[in-house]
């Protein structure tokens, strides 16, 4: 396989704990509203029922454990393919940095709706998605600045995720849609 679409597959592969860290927010959101119902100073809820403490948490926890999941099957079954870390102690930085990054991303996406007016659940388009990526890469690159040079630091693996993720996550919105699992397709 060419260097570049090695590139693009790794960016895409290294990259689940943080598409992951979304949906585990869900599963387990709902206890300990984060802003616990304040307005800001607009006069607007700060973040929305939507954002708990469990979530925030749960989400993270979410993204780590399937991080680690990956870990075990890249380094045992795909060796040289390339990896998280030397070890899967080593490995929890970067795997936490992405899930928490994640998270913070779609906290200050919905931030960022709620002083545009747009209520929970709301179409955003670009709001919805590109926070939490761009917020992942950021964290990497914060907490885990060699897992970013080396996966995302080259532009093609950014730039892969950046690109990639709009499509994607409407494509999953829209599958569960259909699926009655959301009340929106987006």
């Amino acid at each position: 396989m060419p260097d570049i679409l090695v590139e693009i597959f790794q960016s895409i592969v290294f990259f689940i704990p943080a598409y992951a860290a979304n949906p585990g927010a869900v599963i387990f959101g709902g206890h300990g509203i984060i802003d616990r119902g304040k307005n800001f100073i607009d006069g607007r809820r700060i973040f929305g029922d939507g954002k708990s403490w469990s979530g925030y948490f749960g989400g993270i926890l979410s993204g780590t454990i399937l991080g680690i999941i990956l870990y075990l099957i890249i380094n045992y079954t795909y060796p040289g393919f390339g990896n998280f870390g030397p070890t899967i102690a080593a490995s929890l930085v970067p795997l936490i940095s992405m899930s928490a990054g994640s998270i913070t991303g779609d906290l200050l996406g919905s931030f960022t709706k709620r002083r545009m007016n747009i209520n929970r659940g709301g179409n955003a388009s670009l709001l919805d998605q590109l926070p939490f990526v761009l917020m992942a890469l950021l964290f990497l690159f914060v907490f885990s600045r060699s897992f970013f040079m080396e996966y995302y630091g080259n532009i093609v693996g950014a730039l892969t995720v950046i690109i990639l993720t709009p499509p994607l996550h409407r494509g999953i919105n829209i599958i569960a849609f259909r699926m009655h699992m959301k009340d929106v397709p987006w």
